[in-house]
């Protein structure tokens, strides 16, 4: 089927206010290989891309129908507005319900990205420190993986308000779910020795750097029997990337990213709250006050002022696309899976080196690790030789800095971030191969980029 044909479905299920289903009744065979090839065709071909995972891809089609719900606003804005706009929104929700296996459609909200929904969450938290329903020093346990921002909203909303953040350990390279486990519970006895209480935990469901599958299902059954309040999983990798289920990971909030691993345009995110979470999440509110505070947070959510909100309504054409493809975004899920974990087995054996966690910790990401004689002593190191990749060898790839422990000699202390998307080829992860290969043969250390 062409690509007008299929705008002209897209724009009638629009007009018509119908949903679109799931699996999308399209003629059209299973995409091809140089269909791929043009729906990413906007893409620099003379760089590798192999880091899906930070910011994520969006094919043409998807482009186009962005587009169009752009020019719908800047055509008639006002018609826009009471017309469209709720309307949409309302759909890419019941979209995202129905992908994730929550309850109610209300549980759904649509946010920038998981970061605005942890401030959302963390917010909270610090609201109930303030007004008194948790006490100073009570605790709010995370994982020492935590994204970045998330550590800084931890800073900016519950260490201010008296909350104290206690981190759980995990070990790299990881051998299995065990061993995260095992961290997770001494930590908690940490947060309950003092007779404090454990208001919330956040747990990653895939971590950015290292990125390691997390046990979440495991973890969130510990947290209940340990008394923690709330739970609050930060998985802004996962739909698109691994098996997201509402009703079986129990969690009481969840976010995922739609612009990393399902093909929309930034910025969109979900925050689910599950409905009379222990607690109460009720009064959750974005952080941005407009017109519709204290409606609830989708209403809230749905409209923080005069912005471009077409990310947050093209969810049913990101529907549309991955169902182009062979089993839909499981499909996807599973060839992406298989496919770099054996582009990271391919790596390691050619620099005699090792992936950071076995196959089934991995999604669609791997860390793989970097041959010794690099030299990566430091986080600045790894950042540093991450830029020479992408500006002397067109390679896209984050490295990662893992410090040696004390009594570690010659250990593995560079790791590349892998990432696999339909888009990518093989010669990309080659082409990464042979400039590692490269620099080694050429005796290159990373002191050779200071100064």
């Amino acid at each position: 089927m062409s690509s007008a044909t299929d705008n002209h479905i897209h724009e009638n299920n629009h007009h018509n206010g119908s949903r679109i289903a799931k699996k999308p009744k399209l003629s059209s065979s299973v995409i091809t290989a140089s269909e791929i090839e043009t729906e990413f065709g906007h893409h620099d071909t003379s760089v590798a891309r192999i880091n899906n995972g930070s910011f994520g891809c969006c094919p043409a089609f998807i482009i186009a129908a962005q587009h169009r719900w752009q020019l719908r606003y800047l055509r008639q804005p006002d018609h826009f507005y009471f017309n469209d706009l709720k309307t949409g929104i309302l759909q890419s929700r019941t979209l995202i319900k129905d992908l994730v296996n929550a309850d109610h459609v209300d549980e759904i909200s649509i946010v920038d990205n998981a970061t605005t929904a942890a401030a959302i969450v963390l917010q909270h938290t610090a609201w109930n420190f303030r007004e008194g329903r948790f006490q100073k020093g009570d605790v709010v346990l995370m994982l020492h993986y935590a994204y970045g921002a998330v550590k800084k909203s931890m800073e900016a909303y519950v260490t201010r308000a008296g909350g104290n953040v206690v981190e759980v350990p995990l070990p790299f390279p990881v051998n299995s779910n065990d061993e995260i486990v095992s961290e997770f519970r001494k930590a908690l006895e940490r947060g309950k020795s003092n007779g404090n209480r454990v208001r919330l935990a956040v747990i990653d469901h895939v971590t950015s750097m290292p990125c390691v599958v997390i046990p979440v299902k495991e973890l969130i059954q510990i947290c209940r029997e340990e008394g923690v309040d709330q739970v609050f999983v930060d998985a802004a990798h996962s739909i698109g990337c691994t098996d997201v289920d509402m009703k079986e990971i129990g969690a009481d909030f969840y976010t995922s990213n739609l612009h990393k691993w399902f093909f929309c345009p930034p910025s969109i995110a979900f925050l689910y709250t599950r409905r009379n979470p222990k607690g109460s999440g009720s009064d959750l509110h974005h952080p941005v006050v407009s017109h519709e505070y204290g409606n609830g947070l989708a209403v809230e959510s749905a409209w923080i002022g005069t912005r471009d909100y077409s990310a947050q309504l093209v969810v049913p054409a990101a529907m549309e696309f991955v169902n182009r493809f062979e089993g839909g975004i499981e499909g996807i899920k599973k060839r992406n899976h298989e496919a770099v974990v054996e582009m990271g087995e391919m790596l390691a054996k050619a620099w005699g080196t090792r992936l950071g966690s076995p196959a089934h910790m991995c999604a669609s990401m791997v860390m793989v690790g970097l041959p010794v004689c690099l030299g990566i002593g430091s986080d600045s190191d790894a950042l540093e030789l991450r830029t020479h990749l992408r500006d002397a060898f067109g390679v896209e790839v984050p490295l990662y800095y893992r410090p040696p422990r004390e009594g570690e000699v010659g250990v593995i202390t560079g790791y590349a971030r892998i990432s696999h998307q339909v888009y990518n080829k093989v010669d990309d992860y080659y082409k990464f191969r042979d400039a590692i290969n490269q620099l080694v043969q050429n005796g290159f250390t990373c002191a050779d980029l200071s100064g």
